[in-house]
């Protein structure tokens, strides 16, 4: 299994190192007039490694994967419903600035996760991606769900006028579903999930929990120092357990 789990993270990092290279590689060539063809240019892939994360959800039922399951899963799930729903059925967004800085944020934090995870895999554990991995998303992560919110807002008038995805049942239901208050009520429902997550995250316990460990993973520091009996890698290794 832990082959399987090390190709499924070299194929994540492979699709969205692509696509992140690519973003830069053309803003740096064309500036600000390639961030309106973003979409167009790495949708495709982009569709294909957030299908592709829905696995992930499956590791973590069948326990091949030890990761918490609702942070996950919550996630996973946004990105499906703002990529295929709001983005891909609407082409009007498809070309607004938000949907680069959406697709940025997106791939940053993937290339560096499936990189700590694929280095993982194979016991190899170096402190500096240790910690950009379990501290980069603290910024970007909030960033990213501003983001979504905005692509949601930005998305709603052509949804209004188009009728997308709204239903209206004949006689005799007399029942309708207008998809604009759909995506309002998710709007609240995704910061709501947000709100709680972060509250649970950063709980008192957790963070006592958190400083413990960072206390003995000092010590830890101070006795390889002093000794200088353990390799680089190892020490990486065992603060790295210490942590997380």
């Amino acid at each position: 299994m832990n082959t399987y789990l090390f190709v499924y993270d070299l194929m994540q990092f492979c699709g969205h190192s692509w696509i992140f290279t690519n973003m830069i590689i053309r803003f740096m060539s064309f500036g600000k007039d390639s961030l309106a063809d973003t979409f167009y240019s790495i949708g495709l892939v982009m569709r294909l490694c957030q299908l592709l994360s829905v696995l992930e959800i499956l590791h973590i039922l069948i326990g091949i994967d030890k990761s918490r399951l609702f942070p996950r899963f919550l996630q996973i799930t946004e990105r499906i419903i703002v990529l295929f729903v709001v983005i891909n059925s609407q082409e009007e967004v498809q070309g607004k600035y938000v949907v680069c800085v959406l697709f940025f944020l997106w791939n940053l934090l993937d290339v560096v996760r499936y990189t700590y995870n694929m280095l993982a895999r194979t016991g190899i554990y170096y402190l500096p991606l240790t910690w950009l991995n379990f501290s980069l998303c603290i910024p970007l992560y909030p960033l990213s769900v501003l983001a979504k919110a905005f692509a949601i807002c930005v998305s709603l008038p052509y949804f209004e006028s188009f009728g997308t995805y709204s239903i209206k049942l004949p006689f005799p239901f007399a029942f309708s579903i207008y998809f604009p208050y759909v995506l309002k009520m998710y709007l609240l429902v995704l910061f709501i999930g947000k709100y709680l997550i972060f509250q649970k995250a950063g709980s008192q316990h957790n963070w006592d929990a958190y400083g413990k460990k960072k206390i003995k993973s000092v010590y830890l520091l101070s006795q390889t120092l002093t000794l200088s009996a353990t390799s680089p890698a190892d020490y990486c290794r065992e603060v790295h357990h210490q942590l997380f």
